[in-house]
């Protein structure tokens, strides 16, 4: 029995030598140095040609990195401003609309990934999508998701909204905190939402050499945010160089809009609002039907903070108004405070439905609004409209006749 069991022993230890042969290497050379790990990765480095500017500018960026590896370049502004995704696409495997609600209130004011030159035909196939375009997929398709870190890093809260939400101005309940990988995914949403379009969140500038040597010019446009803008460059997620500070300053008449995260010239919108808010009370209303699609067509300002910005304006020509409407009695005060009541409860779900559509939902109810109520009112101005009406005609006589009275009054006493 002795004998058969050193055998089965024997057999065994020369089974697990012949599967491992290393450690018989290792008992032959007792002491042997350990295999070596694998070098890190090289990061690259770079500078940068300015690091002021004046209402944006251009900075040109050279640098080296490893030879033979793409390099990619992050540029993003310390100012945080808030933004919104609402989803409300069926889901692929349930077919059930979610109907939630994702805000970030500190995503950068100004973004950019400038990825290597040779990208541009990926990023012309994304434009040519239009709006369906998937900032996810052009991450992933130019390589850019290596650099894209700043945006999830900060937190996002998610609603489950509802109609009774809406009606009573809420967004809706709150979700559970979003894990890291919802958390990316979902900030990417946020950042197309926003920024819209593929020229705004990428830029295939960067050229780079076979020694690895690179270089691209980082452009800052004119009314972008003020402060400072920080630039890294990455071959890898763990190749990511250190972090270059470019600020960009702006004077008055310059200002900023923290909401918008845009800058402008104020003695610009102050003269069209003045134009606009002359004849937008000559309509009985604020000029705030006029002045919303100027200022969305005129400055990159979004939807929502144009639609907030433009209402509390309406208060002072609204005011104005008032006062002088009444000095000529033309105001029906019982309707009017009718009307009012209506208004005040629209002006509870109004702002919550801007943060639930995109800017092109926005214009195109807006337009076709302003379309169907510009007809109506040219209707009404025809010769066979006005025959029909003579109800109305003897109304804007009475108007006219009022008007002519209190002139005369007034220059009496004058």
């Amino acid at each position: 029995m002795s004998y058969k069991l050193h055998a089965v022993l024997a057999a065994l230890a020369a089974g697990l030598l012949f599967a491992n042969p290393m450690v018989l290497a290792q008992e032959a050379t007792p002491g042997a140095a350990p295999v070596a790990a694998p070098p890190p990765p090289v990061v690259p480095v770079f500078t940068v040609d300015k690091t002021s500017l004046a209402n944006g500018g251009v900075v040109t960026v050279t640098g080296q990195a490893a030879p033979g590896k793409p390099v990619y370049i992050e540029v993003f502004n310390e100012n945080p401003v808030t933004g919104s995704f609402f989803d409300s696409r069926p889901n692929k495997e349930t077919g059930k609309t979610p109907y939630k609600l994702y805000m970030a209130s500190e995503i950068p004011a100004f973004y950019r990934i400038h990825v290597p030159r040779e990208t541009q035909p990926i990023l012309d196939d994304f434009k040519k999508e239009g709006r369906p375009w998937s900032y996810s997929s052009a991450l992933s398709n130019t390589g850019g998701e290596v650099v894209y870190r700043e945006p999830g890093k900060h937190p996002i809260t998610a609603y489950q909204a509802s109609l009774q939400a809406g009606i009573v101005g809420s967004r809706g309940e709150v979700l559970p905190t979003l894990d890291d990988k919802e958390r990316v995914r979902r900030s990417m949403q946020i950042m197309k939402a926003r920024f819209r379009t593929v020229d705004k969140l990428f830029a295939a500038n960067v050229d780079v050499k076979e020694d690895g040597s690179f270089s691209a010019q980082i452009k800052i446009p004119e009314g972008s945010a003020p402060g400072k803008y920080f630039i890294s460059a990455a071959t890898s997620k763990k190749a990511v160089s250190e972090t270059v500070v470019v600020e960009n300053k702006i004077s008055f008449p310059i200002r900023y809009m923290k909401n918008a995260g845009t800058s402008l010239n104020i003695f610009v919108p102050f003269l069209i609002v003045l134009a606009l808010a002359t004849f937008g009370v000559l309509m009985g209303a604020g000029g705030g039907f006029i002045i919303n699609p100027i200022m969305l067509m005129m400055f990159p300002i979004p939807h929502n903070v144009v639609a907030g910005t433009v209402t509390p304006t309406v208060l002072f020509s609204q005011a104005s108004g008032v006062v002088n409407y009444s000095k000529i009695k033309f105001i029906s005060w019982k309707v009017g405070i009718t009307l009012g009541i209506a208004m005040l409860a629209g002006g509870f779900i109004g702002p919550v439905l801007t943060t639930m559509i995109t800017a092109d939902q926005y214009k195109f109810v807006f337009g076709w609004i302003l379309f169907i109520l510009a007809a109506l009112m040219f209707w009404q101005t025809t010769p066979g409209y006005m025959a029909k009406n003579k109800k109305e005609q003897a109304i804007l006589k009475e108007f006219q006749k009022r008007a002519e009275e209190a002139a005369a009054a007034k220059a009496a006493k004058a």
